[in-house]
């Protein structure tokens, strides 16, 4: 009844250079694809954003610098230097890189080959925290963890921004509020889980209004990246180190965990995508202090 995500879908400014590349790919035990992907050091990643094909596109948050990465080889290099603002969630249709720029308050579109901006779109004038991003058939749905609504661009660059008040059962506080986003079926309406309260919600994407997710007592508390894949909801909870799979009704009113999983290597990750038979999730380190040496990396995992 529900079809996987429309498309091949989560400070101090360090420069990363035009061009920076990373190596140490570590390839899994059977020689396949890399299991651990290198970014360059000081990067500070954020959001992730795979295909078309084994190609994953990371953001900084320090710089938005754009990091294009080949699975097959765990190499790649930085293809866009980003504005100075941060480049968290993002999503791929074609060659077209939708990118959340957090608290630039913006959205931009890179190319996927080049790195070329070839839109960007000043969401609002207040403060804010555009935080992730999902595209449907209606265009792409920011999230801002800082005000209680959404914003819509549209996919081919022609139009205006839309933004969408929060109504109904969502209410915002102090911390980060509105987080990953997905869309159901029809792209009508959209999940959006609520990190300071570990709360999901379905969001009627024409009035905006809320409905609270009936999880059974669970909490997605620190609820990042989400990842959609017929009923299942991977739910990455990123100072859990965990990723949480909730199984969903046919509505999307209800939902269970099924299970959480963790992996050794996990440091702080906040957002998933999938390619094959893994997930890639980018380790933030929130709670490693940032310097131009600190190494990152993305992995990946088998669900």
């Amino acid at each position: 009844m529900w079809s996987r995500l429309f498309i091949s879908a989560l400070t101090v400014g360090l420069l990363v250079p035009l061009g920076g590349s990373a190596q140490g790919a570590v390839h899994d035990e059977r020689g396949r694809l890399p299991d651990r992907v290198a970014l360059p050091d000081g990067f500070q990643p954020e959001g992730i954003a795979i295909g078309p094909g084994p190609v994953a596109f990371f953001g900084s948050r320090a710089t938005g610098a754009v990091y294009r990465a080949d699975l097959r080889t765990g190499k790649g290099k930085v293809i866009s230097p980003g504005p100075g603002t941060p480049s968290l969630g993002m999503k791929t249709w074609g060659r077209r890189l939708f990118i959340a720029g957090g608290t630039g308050g913006d959205a931009r579109v890179v190319d996927t080959r080049t790195g070329r901006v070839l839109k960007s779109y000043a969401l609002t004038e207040k403060p804010a925290f555009v935080n992730d991003v999902v595209l449907t058939r209606h265009g792409a749905w920011f999230t801002d963890s800082t005000n209680p609504v959404l914003y819509r661009v549209p996919l081919h660059g022609h139009g205006s921004v839309e933004t969408l008040p929060l109504s109904g059962d969502i209410e915002f506080g102090d911390g980060i509020n509105a987080n990953g986003i997905v869309a159901l079926r029809g792209g009508r309406s959209l999940l959006v889980v609520q990190s300071n309260t570990g709360r999901l919600f379905k969001v009627d994407a024409r009035s905006g209004v809320a409905e609270e997710v009936d999880l059974h007592g669970e909490s997605l508390v620190n609820g990042d990246g989400l990842l959609l894949e017929g009923r299942t909801l991977y739910v990455v909870q990123n100072r859990l180190n965990a990723v949480a799979v909730v199984r969903l009704d046919g509505r999307g009113t209800e939902g269970r965990v099924v299970r959480r999983l963790t992996d050794p290597r996990f440091d702080i990750p906040t957002t998933v995508a999938r390619f094959g038979p893994k997930l890639y999730l980018p380790n933030a380190r929130f709670s490693t202090p940032p310097t131009p040496e600190t190494p990152y990396a993305a992995i990946a995992i088998r669900p």
